[in-house]
């Protein structure tokens, strides 16, 4: 499980065994017990959310987006 950004408390992550045929660019998202996922392509897109309020949701589509460039970069050299 990369860990490829930490900020206030959000990690930022890819699980390094996730799916055949792997999916499209994403990243995950966990604070606590709560966990969301974005898609990272075409745009910043919540592709799944368990425990995350709309508050810290908004909050972590800012962070991703701001961060999208880096993440993308991270999760292909990763998996290619």
């Amino acid at each position: 499980m990369p860990v490829v950004l930490r900020v206030n408390g959000f990690k930022f992550f890819f699980y390094a065994n996730e799916g055949n045929p792997r999916e499209p660019a994403h990243i995950h998202v966990r604070k606590a017990e709560a966990e969301a996922k974005f898609w990272l392509e075409p745009q910043v897109q919540l592709a799944r959310n368990d425990g995350f309020n709309a508050s810290t949701l908004r909050q972590i589509i800012e962070l991703v987006q701001i961060n999208q460039a880096q993440l993308k970069r991270d999760w292909y050299e990763y998996f290619t």
